[in-house]
């Protein structure tokens, strides 16, 4: 009889054992690797009004105590940068509003319809700097509407002699984030779930030395905007947050 030598001690049906358990563990990352990337792959926007408003319309140009100061020309935007923006943002809204006390408010909105990580919305704290400001501080805050708590960043800027404190919120999707960690975690929430979802950069700021009063100032502002607007331009804004006003008494 004879007998057949195998290297290691391996017999035939050992190296088939073996061949086939690779073969299911490499079927197996790979069919990982397809789900991961499915599970990551964003394919429906998460909100179906999209589009089907015009912030130049939403916004009003009156309410309360506040109008539209026409006399300041808003801000020639370079080329470049305009060309820059328009990647990123689907719509932008600069206006400046004044009170009768003669104080102004300067609101920025900044919309864009895909909020994955190569087109999401800059933050105040990081576009500042850019422009030449100094960050002094920031933190998270709260802004109390009656019936809704909108959770705000206050950022303290300045340039030179010019002290400006900004208030923001950023809406993903349905909610309203604070901050890097925040935006970050709404958007891989909802790449998980499989949607786009849109967003708005919200923030207004004064040009006033004293923080605490420019913010009181700014927190009577965003109550009655957002209690002179229709359902749908708060969601535009707030996204699922109701920010009732109804009944807030005036500071």
């Amino acid at each position: 009889m004879q007998h057949q030598h195998y290297l290691s001690g391996q017999t035939p049906s050992c190296d088939m054992t073996l061949s086939t358990h690779r073969a299911i563990i490499l079927a197996t990352l790979m069919l990982s690797a397809f789900v991961l990337s499915a599970a990551f792959t964003p394919t429906r926007s998460a909100i179906a009004e999209a589009n089907q408003f015009q912030l130049e319309a939403i916004i009003p140009q009156q309410f309360g105590d506040w109008q539209m100061d026409k006399r300041i020309a808003q801000a020639v935007i370079n080329p470049q940068v305009q060309t820059s923006l328009s990647h990123i943002y689907s719509q932008i809204l600069s206006r400046t509003y004044i009170n009768s006390d003669g104080r102004r408010i300067m609101l920025s909105l900044a919309y864009g319809e895909d909020q994955t990580s190569d087109s999401r919305i800059h933050r105040p704290e990081v576009c500042y700097p850019s422009q030449g400001f100094q960050i002094i501080y920031k933190r998270k805050d709260t802004v109390f509407t009656g019936s809704a708590e909108l959770p705000v960043m206050r950022v303290m800027t300045q340039l030179g002699n010019r002290h400006e404190p900004v208030t923001y919120w950023i809406r993903v999707g349905d909610s309203l984030v604070r901050g890097a960690i925040e935006q970050t975690v709404a958007r891989v929430s909802y790449g998980l779930r499989g949607h786009i979802p849109d967003g708005i950069l919200f923030r207004i700021s004064e040009i006033n030395a004293d923080a605490q009063d420019s913010i009181v100032l700014q927190d009577q502002f965003i109550r009655a905007l957002l209690s002179s607007l229709t359902p749908l331009a708060r969601k535009v804004l707030t996204g699922s947050v109701e920010p009732h006003t109804d009944g807030v008494m005036a500071e």
